[in-house]
């Protein structure tokens, strides 16, 4: 009896370690820990958020749970109670804790439209960048998407902050200022989504042969994270907005080019020339009639 005990007991601890594994939750019986079955398990934001103030009051796990509960405001469309929650709180959360607090304050302020404050903590997290204290001092730090852990570099950060900004500016809306960002964003550490950005920013400008030939390069796979299926159909459509804008293409052009492009360039003639009932030349109707005589 005591052995039939004992392998249940151990049976439905492990049970419990699976299920803490599954859920990515903390083990314990702590208001942290139970915000985080709220959050996690139940899904239920409301009780969560709760919970998460309890484990502040604490002083329970309050760099997590000040995060956290941001982030769940977030998604219940209460961004500026977070916002407020994160510049009164985090004052006790400790000096590791002001990176993470910072990029979820930019990504509220994105969400409320607060574009100036945007761009002022970005420029802030810049100026630390050039400053040699970003990542605590380290050359790397640790970043999480979709339950995959992987390495962020000074660099990748650098560019993913100018994005940002970049698109920041365009809200304002400074065309501009957001191509110099854009650009400076490229040259450390390119991208096919920012590519994009970028072409929205130049056709915004109205120069549409500098939008194309930016969004010419996700399309033809020259810019790292063109084989995303999203990046290359929103530089398709971005393409197609351009097509009222481009000149018409001369006969003689044509003739200049090699065969793929030839019959490329034969094949928009044909669409330009042909009725809409049809593609083909004029001469290939024609060509077409006289087969048929041919075959009575």
């Amino acid at each position: 009896m005591m052995m039939k005990m004992k392998m249940k007991m151990k049976s439905s601890s492990k049970k419990d370690d699976l299920f803490h594994v599954i859920y990515k939750v903390p083990q314990g019986d702590s208001p942290y820990v139970k915000a985080k079955h709220a959050q996690v398990v139940e899904k239920n934001p409301e009780a969560a958020i709760v919970l998460f103030w309890k484990a502040i009051n604490a002083g329970d796990k309050v760099d997590s749970a000040l995060k956290d509960m941001a982030v769940v405001m977030k998604q219940l469309n209460r961004s500026e109670e977070a916002i407020e929650a994160i510049r009164s709180f985090r004052s006790r959360c400790s000096k590791q804790a002001q990176e993470s607090l910072d990029n979820v304050l930019i990504d509220l302020y994105k969400k409320c439209g607060k574009v100036d404050e945007q761009i002022d903590l970005i420029k802030r997290k810049l100026r630390l960048i050039y400053q040699g204290e970003i990542f605590n001092g380290k050359p790397t730090k640790t970043a999480r998407s979709h339950g995959k852990k992987f390495q962020v570099s000074v660099k990748q950060e650098t560019s993913r902050l100018l994005g940002n900004l970049g698109w920041a500016y365009m809200q304002k809306p400074d065309y501009l200022t957001a191509e110099v960002v854009y650009r400076k964003a490229q040259m450390i550490d390119p991208d096919a989504n920012k590519a994009c950005n970028l072409g929205v920013c130049l056709i915004k400008q109205g120069r549409f042969d500098d939008a194309g030939s930016v969004l010419g390069e996700v399309l033809q796979g020259r810019i790292p994270g063109s084989e995303d299926m999203r990046a290359r159909n929103r530089a398709r459509e971005l393409l197609m907005q351009l097509e009222p804008f481009q000149p018409p293409l001369e006969f003689s052009d044509i003739m200049e080019l090699d065969d793929h492009d030839f019959f490329n360039g034969l094949e928009l003639l044909m669409n330009e020339w042909a009725p809409v009932r049809s593609k083909r030349l004029p001469i290939f109707e024609e060509i077409s009639s006289f087969r048929d005589q041919l075959a009575c």
